[in-house]
This record gives C-alpha cells, structure tokens and sequence, in this order.
C-alpha cells in the first residue's frame, strides 16, 4: 500500500479545530470519533512560557514607555511574529484514504503515534491545541503550537521565534528553497514515513513538493513562507536598532555625568581647597588638604578616562554595525516587496486556475495540462536534437 503525505500551514482556528463551532464539511454523527489531546488557553500559555522573561526584561528598563505590559498582546499586534503557528498532517486523500473508507482506522492509528512523539521531537515549540479529525473527508491532525527560545540576548530571554525555534532544533536555513521550515517539514515527514511502514504503508513521494496542493497553491504557500521568513530578518534587524537606540542613550547618560562631574568640580566642597588656616605651614597645608585633593582628583580621572574608552570602543562598534544592518535592512525590504508582489500575482493566478477548473471541470483541465507539458517536451526535443 503506498500513500502521500501531506503537511500544510493550516489556519490556526482552534475554536474549528476543537469543535466549538462546525463548519458544512462536518458530519457532526461522527465528531465523537476525533481525538482531543490538549485545548490550553494561549494566553495562559503565553504566561507560563513568558512571564518570568518579561518581568526580568521589565525590571531592566529604566523608562517606562519601554517596558511591555502584556506579551502576548504585543506579539498579536506587532509584524515580526505570529503568536502560534498550525500545521495540518494527512495521510493519502479522500479517495484512498477516506474517513468512511476500510482504512480510516489505520490512518487514525498512524497519526495518533505521529502525534505521540511529537512534542519530545520538538522542545521549542509548545503544542498547546492539538486534535485528530474524523469528522472530515480524511483524517487528518491539527497542531498548533507556540515557537519558543531561550537565551536570547536581544527583548526577552526567552522569546517567541519560529526561525531561531527551529534553528535551536538543528535546522538552519541556506537557501530560500532550503529555510529553516522547509527542513524542518521534510524531517516531520520522515518521522511520519517510519511509522507508516511499521503499518505495512510505503510512502509515495510524489515530486519535491505536495501534490495535494495546486501547483499555484504550492508557489503562493512557498512565496508565504519565504515572505515570513524575511519578516523574522527584519524583526532581527529592529532588535539591532533597539540596541542602536540603546547606545544612543548611554552616550547621551554619559554628557549629562560629564556635565555633572564638571559641576561637581567647580562647587563639591571636596574638590575645593580651603583658604590657608592662620600660623600652618605651608608643608603641613600640602599634606592635610593638596595631597588629599590631589589623590580624589587622579581617581575621578583614571574613571572618566575609563568610561571615555569604554564609550569610544562603544561607538566604532555601534557605527560599524548601524552601516551594516542599513544596507542589510535595504536588502531586505527590497526582497520582501519582490516576494510580495509575486505572492499577490500568484494569487491572481490561483482565481484564474479555480475559475478554469470550474468551467471546463477538472479532467478537461488536467487533459489541457499535459498536451500542454507534451508539447514543451517536444520543442524542447526538437531544439536539443538542433543543437547537436
């Protein structure tokens, strides 16, 4: 027996996905077969994972317009990061793997030994809804879990961060086509594959990609993936510029103590010498009062020259970096409209394709495909045997 496996982005409706609400493809009869492993409430979540983080990132701030009041609400609202990110894992399709078919069962009894392993595979990313559906044409498994780091030198210790989630996992992204999500499904998959065949299923891959999904379908998904995958850049760039912004005000903390210190040197009563006491020698003056005057002041300088170091290093490093992340920002925006633009195209096409798919009905359409791919092949024959 072979089958495919498919793995899609699904859209994080965990009120769907517990059942609270039913939509059409629903046969509520048999709702009472699916699986619910866990429902916890993100929020709830969100303060176990991030509390303790946020109150040491609170704690540190010295202004209070810097500090977060609440995490989650901040995640929800910002651009950089999805609060909680879903998958959707099936085995076959609704032809040779219905929910009503003879392998319902085993592919209920896959999936749930998928699921078992799941979180123990994947320390950083906090499974807090997960349900296997019955209900539905196919059985398949939604997982929606909240991506997460520790020891994260830039905004809270411990952060929300799919890239660096997965990267911590062993998956590091080189190419666009070879992210961090891209390894990280393709290992998924595997893992499912050796369970399947412990059941006597051999995986049927199908081409690089998943053949569930149009081939519009998969660039327009490829295109989202690679557009969130530059935000998470860019989010790395703005934590740079908040440690930038950061800089900015030492070096502006520093003129205000070096105003203070000259202050200090002009009217602290320490740093004054006092009129020469009637009948002391001038010997005894040195010693009680010049000595000591000049000992405080040799200190106050070895510190100020200390900090003027500290601040200099500070400021070729911060200027250095701050030319670096402007053309490296510049880039990426540059990449990002690109991939934006081509999504937004994509999705034209995708209307266009359903509306064909539509109109002349899907074996026409498939049938139009491959004279289509034929005739390429042909031109292409043609033009090698040219060249030769």
């Amino acid at each position: 027996m072979k089958r495919t496996i498919s793995v899609e982005v699904g859209k994080g409706s965990v009120n769907h996905n517990s059942r609270k609400f039913k939509a059409e493809n629903v046969d509520g009869a048999r709702s009472h077969l699916n699986i619910d492993y866990c429902n916890e409430r993100i929020q709830d979540v969100y303060q176990m994972l991030f509390g303790a983080a946020q109150e040491r990132f609170n704690a540190r701030q010295k202004r209070v317009d810097r500090r977060i009041p609440n995490y989650y609400e901040k995640i929800c609202t910002g651009h950089q990061e999805k609060p909680f990110h879903e998958i959707i894992i099936q085995i076959g399709n609704k032809d040779d793997m219905s929910a009503l078919g003879e392998n319902a069962e085993l592919a209920k009894t896959v999936l749930n030994e998928y699921y078992q392993g799941f979180q123990a595979r994947n320390p950083n990313l906090y499974v807090f809804s997960a349900h296997l559906h019955m209900d539905e044409a196919t059985p398949h498994l939604h997982i929606d879990f909240v991506p997460f780091i520790t020891g994260s030198k830039r905004g809270l210790d411990t952060r929300v961060s799919l890239k660096q989630a997965l990267a911590a996992q062993g998956f590091k992204g080189g190419t666009r086509s070879d992210t961090e999500w891209n390894q990280w499904v393709r290992s998924e998959k595997a893992d499912l594959a050796a369970k399947m065949e412990r059941h006597g299923i051999e995986w049927e891959q199908k081409g690089t990609h998943d053949k569930h999904l149009s081939v519009l379908d998969y660039k327009k998904q490829e295109r989202s993936c690679e557009v969130q995958q530059l935000g998470e850049e860019i989010d790395e760039r703005r934590c740079e510029v908040h440690n930038l912004q950061q800089q900015a005000e030492k070096y502006k903390q520093a003129l205000e103590d070096c105003k203070l210190t000259e202050d200090m040197l002009e009217t602290a009563p320490e740093y004054q010498l006092p009129e020469l006491p009637a009948l002391m020698s001038a010997k005894t003056y040195k010693t009680r009062f010049v000595d000591a005057l000049v000992e405080r002041l040799k200190k106050l300088a070895k510190t100020l020259l200390a900090r003027y170091f500290e601040v200099l290093n500070d400021y070729f490093r911060v200027n250095a970096n701050n030319g670096k992340l402007y053309h490296e920002n510049k880039n990426l925006r540059a990449d990002n409209a690109w991939l934006s633009q081509k999504n937004d195209r994509l999705k034209i096409e995708n209307r266009n394709y359903s509306l064909l798919r539509k109109r002349l009905g899907k074996q026409q359409l498939d049938a139009l495909v491959e004279q289509a791919k034929a005739a390429k092949h042909t031109t292409r024959s043609k033009n090698e045997t040219r060249e030769r």
